[in-house]
């Protein structure tokens, strides 16, 4: 009896073991996998990327290549921070339905409710037509003097709108991407709650998810621990390009933050921690314009079908750093892609690694 029995536990240690085993093998294979998408980023001594894949909420792949500072030579590890780029969006539009959850504001408000003196050409620039790129506001980018000195900040995108003679389009009529409409949310953001943009974001988002390392980057007023630079390749070299004269605009594009503090983020999303369900799945759903046309954006995210899986996702790139996140709520799936070099489309590489989980 005794015999047998050490001979059943032996039989189910064995399955055990060789059950790890092909585990292991398989995480190892996936692994290989994604180094070998990731090849473009691989060089030592160069500025690279920070990849992670988070599924069914949990951190199935995390790794690093190439450095966030040339200078130093330090190496990118999952907790680099990384300018965000255009991915800021979702958190200034979360910071608005955040605001409507509450009741401090309607998606239907006019946006000379919050700026009575904005020109007459704006009277029927909705919030919702804002969140959606759909107000037919000018680009600030296109207003700036070519002789432009110091930085803009959110409150020069608006006030340029004053030197603007129209709008592109009626609004709701179209859909032209606009990092103008997300720089006056911002301020909105602050007109509403009465603090900073940064402090809002802070208080409401990143403190309760316990993302430490998250913030709306002001130079002289925050700091961005383990940050990485960007960089350029100019006659073959990798030159530091990391701010420009728009980088210091929050609304559209300011947040540092990490690979492994976007897995907070994103569980908060997909599990309603911050808004209800309703507002979550009406943010990652196609909005239409006037005349009941579709379009591929909701609420600070693009949407798009990919493998008959619809969608949300968001790129963001600046003078130095280019990322892409895939984001594919039901199946319970992010694949997030940062990079601090000013080259390359990040999403090929993201779509590749999301293939290997949705295979």
């Amino acid at each position: 009896m005794v015999n047998k029995l050490k001979s059943s536990l032996f039989i189910y240690g064995v399955v055990i073991i060789s059950f790890a085993s092909c585990k292991s093998s398989g995480m190892l294979m996936k692994e290989k996998s994604i180094d070998d998408i990731m090849s473009a980023y691989q060089s030592a001594d160069k500025p690279g990327a920070s990849v992670l894949v988070f599924k069914d909420d949990k951190i199935v792949f995390k790794k690093g290549y190439g450095v966030s500072n040339i200078s130093t030579q330090e190496k990118i590890n999952p907790t680099t921070n990384f300018r965000l780029a255009s991915v800021s969006k979702q958190f200034t539009a979360m910071s608005i339905l955040l605001l409507v959850q509450k009741g401090r504001l309607k998606l239907e408000d006019p946006l000379k409710k919050y700026f009575p003196s904005f020109p007459a050409y704006g009277k029927d620039i909705k919030i919702k037509n804002l969140l959606t790129h759909t107000s037919g506001l000018m680009d600030y980018e296109d207003l700036m003097s070519p002789t432009q000195a110091v930085q803009l900040h959110d409150t020069n995108c608006l006030q340029l709108m004053y030197k603007a003679n129209g709008l592109y389009f009626a609004p709701g009529s179209q859909y032209k991407y606009s990092n103008t409409g997300y720089a006056i949310l911002a301020l909105i953001v602050e007109k509403i709650s009465g603090q900073d943009y940064g402090v809002f974001l802070k208080e409401n988002i990143f403190k309760p998810l316990k993302m430490k390392n998250s913030v709306a980057f002001e130079e002289g007023k925050s700091t961005i621990p383990n940050r990485a630079y960007g960089y350029s390749l100019n006659n073959g070299s990798w030159v530091e390009t990391d701010q420009s004269m728009t980088s210091a605009v929050l609304g559209d594009g300011g947040i540092y933050t990490n690979t492994i503090e976007m897995t907070q983020w994103i569980k908060a999303l997909w599990d309603y921690k911050l808004l209800g369900s309703e507002m979550q799945i009406q943010a990652w759903t196609r909005k239409k314009l006037n005349n009941g046309t579709p379009i591929d954006y909701g609420y600070g995210w693009h949407i798009e079908d990919y493998k008959k899986i619809t969608h949300p996702h968001h790129g963001g790139s600046s003078i130095g750093f280019r990322n892409q996140l895939l984001l594919f709520p039901e199946q319970k799936l992010m694949v997030i892609l940062l990079t601090n070099r000013n080259e390359g489309d990040p999403m090929n590489e993201a779509k590749k690694i999301a293939d290997i989980y949705l295979n």
